[in-house]
């Protein structure tokens, strides 16, 4: 469930470019109005204001944006302004520039979006950069990384609920096996998790769960995690668990960041909001990161996951943590709470 709200009583996009035009005007920017309005369109609606803003003062509304702002303000604000499968692709272009096995922007792209969006974003990917995002992916990256990623943002994974049951009861059997061997790059765990639908993946780790692992009923009471709240997150769990094998292998990293965002993509960012706020300063990148490209999908269901996971409202928790337009910016897309 989205949180970015759009009025009710909406203007055209060409009063919307103007505004955005005189917001620039003068001896100062006005930022309120700049985050009045981009802050509450959708992502047609931004597009269609950029299409205007064009043709109507012969200059890109991003880079127009870009000499008017700075600083966090200024990324916030330009990757919410850009289309989805156009940010997906900028961040991915980052990614490759600056991968580590703290940036998580690659997983987050091939692993919770759509198949659609996924193959949106590597045709947007062409068109801005003129190469695949699987050639900039295999070029900067090596070894098990590699192995995993290149399938990953390659995939175009079957969308709806159909289940193979026997499928799933034989490949929680050859995951298990790869794992207890510690083969965690193995290529047939790599195509298990790279190439089945969301929902055969989900049903394969169920089986791996009840087959490897204890019963729901035997979880004690001292786990820390509600009953109910568990029995969704169990189907990841006796595999997220075994693959902690090693806490330091940056790759088996990457892979429980993979698995948890097939599977529970709210705890995901749940985490990565959760790491970039209660840190000692703000990890500013990740918390952009998540805002921007959640608030249109499903910030509403991660900010709940955040309050049970934190006890604070995610907004209070960001206004903490940032200031100035910036804060104002990520509040106004994170919507603010009764809490």
């Amino acid at each position: 469930m989205a949180t970015l709200t759009v009025p009710a009583a909406l203007p055209d996009a060409a009063e919307d470019a103007e505004q955005l035009h005189k917001a620039f005007a003068g001896w100062g920017t006005n930022e309120n109005l700049i985050i009045t309005i981009l802050a509450h369109r959708n992502a047609a609606q931004r597009k269609l204001i950029r299409e205007v803003y064009t043709s109507t003062y012969g200059e890109d509304l991003l880079k127009a944006l870009d000499k008017e702002l700075s600083s966090d303000f200024e990324r916030a604000v330009h990757l919410f302004a850009l289309d989805p499968a156009e940010r997906d692709a900028y961040l991915a272009n980052e990614a490759t520039k600056k991968f580590s096995s703290s940036n998580w922007a690659l997983i987050e792209i091939a692993c919770t979006r759509s198949s659609e969006d996924l193959f949106q974003a590597r045709r947007a990917y062409h068109s801005l950069y003129k190469k695949s995002i699987e050639e900039d992916v295999a070029h900067h990256t090596t070894g098990d990384y590699r192995k995993l990623l290149v399938p990953l943002v390659s995939s175009y994974r079957y969308e709806g609920p159909e289940i193979n049951t026997s499928l799933a009861k034989s490949e929680a059997k050859i995951l298990h096996e790869k794992i207890s061997h510690k083969a965690y790059a193995d290529e047939e765990l790599i195509r298990i998790i790279a190439t089945r639908s969301k929902a055969q993946l989900g049903a394969t780790l169920n089986h791996y769960n009840n087959e490897y692992g204890n019963a729901i009923t035997k979880v004690p009471e001292t786990f820390g995690i509600a009953l109910a709240v568990f029995n969704s997150y169990r189907i990841l769990l006796k595999m997220i668990l075994d693959l902690k094998a090693d806490p330091k292998d940056d790759y088996l990293k990457l892979l429980r960041a993979t698995i948890k965002c097939l599977t529970c993509p709210e705890k995901y960012f749940e985490k990565v909001l959760r790491l970039a706020i209660n840190r000692l300063g703000t990890d500013e990148g990740a918390l952009t990161r998540v805002v921007t490209t959640r608030a249109e999908v499903d910030l509403q269901r991660i900010k709940e996951e955040y309050y049970r996971r934190n006890s604070v409202p995610l907004d209070r928790a960001i206004a903490k943590d940032t200031h100035g337009d910036y804060e104002k910016m990520l509040l106004e897309l994170v919507g603010r709470s009764d809490a």
